[in-house]
Order: C-alpha cells, then structure tokens, then sequence
C-alpha cells in the first residue's frame, strides 16, 4: 500500500491546492457563464444560492466613469465677477477666489466631485453658463448627491435655540448682566456700552519701556470729531473703517450725527451731487437755452396734465425760463430742502440711516448687467443626433455714472475684466471715430454717450415720499438719429451693501423729427449690479 496514500491529510491538501491552483489559472476554454458564476461566488461568498432580483427600491448603479483627461487638455476660463476690480494689471493676474474673498486659498484645478460643483456654482454666477453646465454634468457623474454635500458645507442648518431659562426679571437686567447670562446683546446697547470709553494707548513692545506716543488719546473731544470729519470728506470707507480702531472710535463713528449730516448735505459723497434735473446734453455738451426752453415747456405740460380744468384755469402763466446760473442755485436750494424735509419723516432722524437707505448714485465704479439666454441651434447633416444643438449667448451691459450728470452706456461681449479699467472719458475720446484700433482698449469704441438725472417728485404724481426717488433715467445716443430711453428703479442685492442695483423699468427709442416713441422688449435683460473699480479713484470723478 502506498504510504502516501494512507494519510488522508495529505491527500486533503493536495486537493485544496489544485482547486486553488485551477482558480488563478482560469482555463482559456471556459465559458463566459463560468467565469461570471465564479465572480459571483467571490463577492457573495461561500453561499451557493442563485441571487436574488435587485428589489425595486433600490437605487441603480452608476454608470461607469470616462477616463479624466489631463488638466491641460480642458481649458478653463479664469474670470469670476466679484464686487470689486482691482488695478488693471492686478485684476488680470489674480486668481478669482482671490479678487472674491481675500486670503482664500489658491485656485486650483477641481478633483473631487465637491470641487468640480463648487466651481460650477462660481461659472454660474460670472455668467459662463457653458463651462458651469460642464462642471455640472461631471460632478454628478462622480458623485450623484453632490448637491447635498454642497448645501450641508455652505449653506449648515442653524443649531436649535436653547431652551428659555431665564426668568421675566433676569430679561428686564442692564446690558451687561444679560451678556454675563450669555442672552444675545443688542446693537443699540453694545454701542451705547462704548459712551464712558476713552482711546487707550498701545502696550510698550517691551516690558519696562514706555509706550509709544498715542497723539489721538490726548486729543479733546471737539478736535477729534474734527479730524473725522474730514476723514469722512476725504473717504467715507474709511470713515467707517475707524470704527475697528478701538471702541471710542466706533461709538463716535457710529454716533456722531454732526459727521453724518455733513456728509449726507454736501456734495463729496452725498444728496448734494445727485442730480434731479438734466445737467449736460446726451452728447456730453452743456445745456443751451433751447434746452432750458424744452426744460420749462415739459414742466408745464406736466403740471397741467395733473392738474384740473378750475386749477389750470387759475394757474398764473409761467415765468420767463431761467439763465444756467439762477437754475443751479434754485435746484441746490430744492436738493437742500427736499434732504431736510426727508429727515425726519422717512429716517427717523437719523442721517447716518438717510444716507445707507436713500436712493443715490455711486460713482467710484460702474454698473454690470450679464445677460445669457439659449438659443437653438442647427443639427449637422452629416450625424444623426437625437436633438437639435443649443447655443448659450452671454453678453453685458455696462454703465458707469460721472458727477457732472453725465453717463457711458456699453453693450459688448467682452467680459469685465477686460472692460471696466477702461470706461473712462480719456478712453472714449482716444477711440473716437474708430482711431486706435490696435490698443486694449479699443472696447469703448461702441461706447454711448448719454446723461442721467434721478427721479423728483413731480415725476411720480400721488407717489408717497419713499416711491418718489426711487428711479434713475438715462439718456444716450442712438443708432442714426434716435435716442435710446433706459427707465432704471436703484435697489438693493444682499444684505450689507445699499442702492447697488438698477433694475429694469422701461427701455424705448425716440424720434426726435417726429416724436415718435417705441418700447424694446425685456425679455433677455437682467438688473445691472454695482461693482466697485478701484482704478477710478474715491470720487470717481
């Protein structure tokens, strides 16, 4: 008898090794059905039952994943509108996460499917709708609830309110015993808080050594209300960036209505360089007395339409018109009445209130309107596709404000970054007739000249006080001898920024020669949206 085959052992391993063996060397000859039995049998295991139909409520499989192309074979566009341009040579070369939100960190080529979404998003909002969809479509092929992902890291749910355990007494308590209980203080009380606060030196960089000199905390009171009042002249942002200094300095930024009022009347920043009544002619010139004539002939007209037949009857015929002199004073004079009689009814009486909330133009930047729309496209003869292509169209409108009352108007396809340095006079006067075609800045050579005034009461008939400035017209050059109308409404976009958007009222043509009017449609246009330009200066001038 063969030893070998007496030890039962022995024999059970040897059969074990040539089933492992005929496992990792599949034969070439078996059949597709075998080896797809057999990959079955490794992922469910030693069980050698048939598996079960996939149930119905269960989600179906991904599909598979193209292979990812190298960075350098995708080309990506760079530009993402934010709020506020830089220097021309600065805002070409920082990275839009950058110009967004300072210190965020580099920008970089989108791996997870968080990243690929997160871009997307940025593409949607500087109106590249292509490159977002793009974006879109491979974030949710990596992952399919990437969406969620998105809203719980941007957009968290707020965490419950703790219960109320403080008692009716502990509510009634002074500012500083309910920020001791960890109650939510008040702005209003924070700021009252600062009152009895003084301007505390800096620490010696040293111990033992004296402390550097502080001129502002030796100052009285009268002289340092003085300086930031001219702060205040010079810069309004930076007027209101003191308030970080210290706490006395927020309490009297915040506080001191004596700065505010000057602001709000005088011209620097302020009501008093708005205008409520046309200053130039669309072509920039100054206004002539066929101007003024046309001025007092509409200003009748206007009154006697609103007025009854018994009123107009009695109504004194209009004075002579007046000379360009005696029209600026009366019209200061107006502005000036009109901000004082605005004070306390609208704002409370408070200037620092009138001057965030009441409608006015900002001039230290321009105003963007990204417009995009799909249009269909035509199928290729020569391939068959199941459905006709889409075009996306984006183009934008651009208007920037000058404090003489007079305004530029740009429609173009050039994104901002290459636009917006350049929407200056000097520019417009150098590209005139089509000159200098071959500098960068040759996008203003469509440019429209125009004026703008804003919105008086005798424009809105029975409107209250707070509907009676909310608009803006301008005017500017047309195609041959029209004149294009744009009927603007100032409001507000996010939270902390005021009177940064101008939407869309009315856009017409006239016809100077025969008094014509037409009405262009809105169905494409978008509210155009502040975005400040640094190159332009504080004033803007």
């Amino acid at each position: 008898m063969n030893p070998e085959e007496s030890n039962p052992e022995l024999e059970s391993f040897r059969e074990q090794w040539k089933a492992e063996v005929q496992a990792k060397h599949a034969v070439p000859g078996a059949s597709r059905q075998q080896q797809k039995q057999q990959k079955q049998h490794k992922v469910a295991g030693p069980s050698t039952t048939a598996p079960h139909p996939r149930p119905a409520t269960e989600p179906r499989s991904k599909p598979p994943q193209p292979a990812q192309k190298p960075p350098g074979q995708e080309p990506d566009d760079d530009y993402v509108l934010s709020r506020s341009f830089d220097e021309l040579a600065a805002a070409v070369s920082t990275s839009p996460l950058e110009t967004a939100q300072p210190g965020a960190p580099e920008n970089r080529e989108p791996v997870s499917a968080l990243d690929h979404y997160e871009r997307a998003v940025e593409k949607e909002a500087a109106g590249s709708l292509g490159d977002s969809l793009r974006l879109y479509r491979k974030a949710f092929r990596m992952d399919d609830s990437v969406d969620q992902k998105y809203k719980n890291k941007h957009f968290p749910k707020p965490p419950p309110k703790p219960a109320q355990t403080t008692s009716a007494k502990d509510a009634s308590t002074s500012a500083s015993q309910a920020s001791k209980l960890g109650q939510p203080q008040s702005v209003k009380d924070l700021i009252a808080s600062f009152a009895v606060m003084s301007i505390e030196p800096a620490p010696p960089p040293v111990e033992g050594m004296p402390p550097p000199p502080c001129p502002l905390a030796s100052l009285p009171e009268e002289i340092l209300v003085h300086i930031l009042r001219d702060v205040a002249l010079l810069d309004v942002g930076d007027f209101v960036r003191l308030a970080q200094v210290c706490k006395r300095l927020a309490y009297l930024v915040t506080t001191e209505d004596r700065i505010w009022r000057r602001i709000c009347l005088g011209s620097e920043f302020g009501f008093g360089g708005m205008h409520y009544y046309w200053q130039r002619q669309i072509t920039w010139g100054p206004l002539t007395e066929e101007d003024l004539l046309r001025e007092a002939d509409e200003a009748e007209a206007s009154a006697a339409a609103n007025s009854t037949i018994a009123e107009a009857a009695a109504t004194p015929p209009p004075p002579p018109p007046l000379t360009l002199a005696e029209r600026a004073r009366r019209h200061a004079q107006e502005s000036i009445a009109n901000t004082l009689a605005f004070y306390p009814s609208l704002y409370s009486g408070s200037w620092q209130q009138m001057f965030r909330l009441r409608p006015r133009i900002r001039f230290n930047g321009c105003y963007i309107s990204t417009v995009n729309y799909m249009r269909s496209g035509q199928a290729s003869a020569n391939q068959v596709t199941w459905a006709s292509p889409v075009h996306i169209v984006t183009y934008y409108r651009y208007l920037r404000f000058f404090r003489d009352g007079t305004v530029i108007s740009l429609l173009t396809t050039a994104e901002p970054a290459d636009v917006v340095h350049h929407l200056t006079r000097d520019a417009v006067a150098l590209h005139a007739g089509g000159a200098n075609a071959h500098l960068p800045s040759a996008v203003v050579q469509s440019v429209l000249k125009g004026r703008w005034r804003l919105a008086r009461e005798a424009d809105n008939p029975g409107a209250s006080l707070s509907e009676a400035e909310g608009d803006v017209m301008v005017e500017t050059e047309g195609v041959s001898k029209y004149i294009y109308r744009l009927d603007l409404a100032l409001g507000t976009a996010g939270k902390g920024a005021r009177n940064n958007k101008l939407a869309w009222k009315g856009f017409y043509s006239y016809n100077p020669l025969t008094g014509d009017w037409a009405e262009f449609t809105m169905r494409n246009s978008k509210p155009f949206f502040f975005s400040r330009v640094r190159s332009y200066g504080v004033k803007g001038a």
